[in-house]
């Protein structure tokens, strides 16, 4: 049986209150006390129900034993299913019935009867508690117990509810100018002060990474307010954990002569007369406890401040929980921050352009300049030769660093799931679209968006994305919110544009819309000076992630780097330089040990195939391309990749070409 005892002694009878689920409390029945029950506040036993009269029973002690008496009540009092009209010599395990509300007699707590076997009903608005032992404080008591302000459960249009919930309204708005944690504690004792009894009020707190059910020992004083400058002294353990298992707030009374309540160094020194112990919990989680402590006998903390109390808790642990989420989110935001600021300043070392040459020192100079500006830049260049790094140059270097840097390649992508990376869709507008999706312009706001291989967009993508560089807002696929966007463009390409144009297969408007500024990407073999550097580069960078000791390459090795025709620029010179620590075993990199592509070896050198005319004869810029073209195919056999390395394009590009020519492969 789960009973709190009024009192430490075992033994001699006792009276066991019911609260509608089982049996709440064990009250000690003492030899020449006379315990009364009734529904005023001057009975020993006070049930709160319209069924029980004001001085509806008492129990008094005779040399036969403990007796029952009714006095004159206007429903009667039962024992058992019989109602009493004289005294009642009583037996251990009798019930006594008021109403809904049920007594429970027994001279053994251990064989006290279970609720199950007298059928315990529901109070149906009654509740039970003990008044103690009055003024001279033989004897301390818990008052009331409860996990919910009883006048939230009543008539809302009745004044009491009203202006109870009026101030809890304007505390709410209180709190919720709280600006920090500590603020707001403040703000909850200041009025528990002020509208409660209690002299001192005090707020303890588990740490939020403590456990979810935390004993009192967990519990750490986080505030504490009084009248008259008494100083606080913490509750007995007792009590806090009654309060934190049970989640019921407790009202007690004359707790610094109680054994079980008190501690005596501590309240017995503030001479509390009662005391609020309410729990403060968010859902499952255990926040802390709130108490309250009333020195005055004359004017001791009530069931109106208990109720009051408990509100307080209920509105205290949601503004804690959500201080906890606020405090993490605002941790959590600064920790990305930094990792985000660091990132950058790793990428930005592992990005930085290296080169010693005229034209790297030249193209170094124009990203300065154009890095200021918001203009729409066109960067054009070989396959691998750095576009997307000259790219992240111009955002590292401009007004917008700090916003985001969005890449794309317009190229590995089909029409359809372009313009839905692009632009966004909302959730059902095509199949497959279950959630709505925020397309990169969004996701560049206030930053840079770069478009590697701008020339593949198709027609119409073309058109939806020239209106967004001309300010215009746009809308995610099925949606119809315009959006407006701050984003400045990036574009780079190794498509001849101008000829794109000509035929057709890119928007004049959108050309001159991105060639605001224009950049070049120098290929690698026409910056030879630039090659030792960038393999130094490369080499340390791989060194120090594979904890290689490698400290350099000899002569002989950078000679091979130098000569070597780099058809993939930068790219194919740092997968080289990778192969090379992976798979050296010196202390420095040897001519050996420098593993260059065999691709090289199995093409032509890029020469003209057909030895220039000894005589003039006059030709168009498109004739002698178009004889160029059928002679290098002659002589790769009709091999369009090989004869597109050769004249330094794409194969897509040889492929338009042959198309605008009216050029076929014979027979």
């Amino acid at each position: 049986m789960n009973v709190e005892l009024s009192e430490n002694d075992a033994g001699g009878a006792y009276l066991l209150i019911c609260d509608g689920d089982g049996w709440r409390e064990a009250i000690r029945l003492r030899p020449g006390q006379l315990v009364t029950v009734g529904r005023s506040a001057t009975n020993r036993i006070v049930l709160q129900g319209e069924a029980c009269s004001r001085n509806h029973c008492e129990l008094f002690h005779t040399p036969d034993g403990w007796k029952l008496r009714d006095l004159d009540s206007r429903n009667g009092t039962r024992l058992g299913d019989e109602q009493i009209t004289s005294d009642h010599l009583l037996a251990s395990g009798d019930i006594i019935k008021i109403g809904q509300c049920q007594l429970a007699f027994t001279d053994d707590l251990e064989q006290a009867p279970t609720p199950a076997d007298v059928g315990v009903v529901s109070l149906d608005g009654m509740t039970a508690t003990y008044a103690g032992s009055g003024p001279e404080g033989e004897e301390s008591v818990i008052l009331h117990r409860s996990q919910r302000p009883e006048f939230l459960t009543g008539d809302v249009t009745s004044n009491t509810v009203q202006a109870e919930l009026t101030r809890l309204y304007q505390l709410g708005l209180e709190m919720g100018a709280a600006k920090s944690r500590q603020d707001l504690i403040d703000v909850v004792l200041q009025s528990l002060v002020r509208e409660t009894v209690a002299d001192i009020a005090a707020i303890l707190l588990a740490a939020p990474d403590g456990p979810e059910f935390p004993a009192p020992v967990d519990l750490h004083l986080s505030a504490w307010h009084s009248r008259d400058d008494l100083s606080y002294r913490r509750v007995s353990d007792n009590l806090s954990r009654a309060v934190l298992s049970s989640r019921e707030a407790i009202l007690a009374r004359d707790v610094g002569d109680d054994h079980q309540l008190a501690v005596f160094d501590s309240l017995g020194e503030m001479r509390a007369r009662s005391v609020v112990c309410t729990p403060i919990h968010h859902g499952e989680r255990m926040l802390g406890l709130v108490h309250l402590y009333a020195t005055n006998p004359d004017n001791t903390l009530d069931k109106h401040d208990l109720d009051f109390t408990l509100a307080i808790a209920g509105q205290l642990a949601s503004a804690l929980d959500s201080q906890l989420e606020r405090e993490s989110l605002k941790s959590e935001v600064s920790q990305v921050r930094t990792v985000n600021q660091s990132l950058r300043k790793q990428l930005a070392t592992e990005h930085q352009m290296v080169g010693e040459s005229s034209a790297m020192r030249e193209l170094l100079d124009r990203i300065e300049l154009i890095a200021e500006t918001d203009a729409s830049v066109l960067i054009r260049g070989e396959s691998g030769c750095g576009k997307e790094l000259v790219a992240r140059m111009i955002h590292s270097n401009s007004p917008r660093c700090e916003g985001p840097f969005v890449c794309l390649n317009c190229a590995a992508l089909n029409e359809s799931l372009l313009e839905s990376v692009l632009f966004g869709h909302e959730k059902g507008a095509f199949t497959g679209a279950s959630e709505r999706k925020i397309g990169q312009f969004e996701q560049a706001d206030q930053g840079t968006l770069f478009l590697d291989e701008v020339g593949e967009m198709s027609p119409a993508i073309q058109a939806k994305f020239l209106r967004v560089l001309e300010g215009h807002p746009f809308e995610r696929i099925g949606g119809r919110k315009p959006i407006q966007v701050d984003v400045r463009i990036l574009a780079a390409t190794n498509r001849d544009l101008e000829e794109a144009v000509e035929d057709g297969s890119f928007r004049k408007d959108l050309y001159f819309r991105l060639q605001v500024a224009e950049l070049i990407a120098v290929p690698l073999r026409d910056r030879r000076e630039d090659v030792v550097p960038l393999a130094n580069f490369f080499l340390n960078k791989y060194v120090e992630e594979t904890g290689r000791m490698i400290s350099g390459l000899t002569p002989e090795a950078e000679k091979v780097l130098s000569q070597y025709d780099w058809p993939g620029n930068v790219r194919e010179l740092q997968n080289t330089m990778e192969r090379t620590v992976i798979f050296c075993r010196n202390e420095v990199v040897r001519a050996s040990d420098i593993q260059l592509s065999t691709l090289s070896n199995r093409l032509p050198d890029a020469e003209p195939v057909r030895a220039i005319l000894e005589e003039y004869q006059a030709a168009s810029l498109a004739d002698v391309e178009r004889e160029h073209i059928l002679t290098t195919l002659d002589h790769t056999s009709w091999n369009k990749s090989r004869a597109a390395q050769i004249l330094g394009i794409e194969r897509s590009t040889l492929d338009r070409k042959l198309k605008r020519y009216h050029v076929a492969r014979p027979d």
